[in-house]
């Protein structure tokens, strides 16, 4: 039995008075993969910004790679060294990629930043990230204004992948993406995960990803776990109505969206 790469205890965030995470628990074993499910204002994007150290909790501890990483890291080094250990990639990309660079340059710069394969020769690891998520040299030599949401989500992931870290935190990575681009990326990672051996934190709203792509979850409302397990126990078997409810909004096959009725004219005076 190994240790967990990631075990969080009584993790809490408050902005003024309000509890935004509120005593959040959970472990993840190495090479797994844990889904946070939620709506939005449910907390977990604020418990995924405190594991990679963009947020400080009020409470409770962080540790990663049997690091204490509850407080943010000041020193370059520290952060680095951090770095190494998670990364994050958010819904959309587009706005945290230079425009001005091409793919090769920003999956260069990230590579030189971590040095993680020092004796591998930058071009050299440059191209296996490449090839890991499928980007071809047309793609490599684009600019990012120039990319469709699922090829930027895919530099993204090489860009994360480039400091080889330990847990990979998508932050509803595929929620702006259609229904096949997102199969493409869910299975894209999936190819990853047994490759490389990285464990995944999935934050989504969407149940149809956490039982793609996990095997435990945790349900979180106002800040607080409702429901944890399984993921094919927790959707198979639901004992919250929180997670019913969840379950429920789910469209089914044969699903059509019910349209508006149009708003009554008002009478002409």
């Amino acid at each position: 039995m190994t240790d967990p790469v990631l075990t969080v205890t009584h993790l809490s965030k408050t902005f003024g008075t309000f509890a935004a995470v509120d005593d959040v628990s959970f472990t993840l074993a190495a090479g797994s993969s844990l889904g946070i499910v939620g709506e939005s204002g449910s907390g977990k994007t604020t418990v995924a910004r405190m594991i990679i150290g963009l947020e400080e909790p009020t409470a409770g501890t962080i540790v990663c790679c049997g690091n204490d990483r509850s407080r943010p890291s000041r020193a370059t080094d520290a952060r680095r060294t951090r770095a190494r250990e998670a990364q994050i990639v958010f819904q959309d990309p587009y706005t945290s990629l230079d425009p001005y660079q091409t793919v090769h340059q920003t999956l260069t710069e990230a590579v030189r930043l971590h040095d993680a394969h020092a004796s591998t020769p930058y071009p050299e690891r440059v191209q296996a990230l490449a090839d890991m998520v499928s980007l071809d040299a047309r793609l490599l030599a684009s600019m990012p204004g120039h990319l469709s949401g699922g090829q930027r989500q895919r530099v993204a992931i090489a860009r994360a992948l480039a400091a080889d870290p330990r847990v990979l935190v998508l932050d509803e990575a595929v929620a702006a993406l259609d229904v096949s681009i997102q199969a493409q990326i869910l299975n894209l990672l999936a190819d990853i995960r047994d490759a490389t051996g990285i464990s995944y934190v999935f934050i989504t709203h969407d149940l149809a990803v956490v039982r793609q792509v996990t095997e435990h979850s945790i349900v979180m409302q106002g800040g607080r776990i409702v429901e944890s397990g399984r993921t094919d126990d927790l959707l198979r078997d639901p004992r919250h109505p929180y997670t019913r409810a969840l379950l429920d909004s789910v469209p089914r096959p044969g699903w059509t969206p019910r349209r508006r009725a149009a708003p009554a004219e008002e009478p002409v005076a």
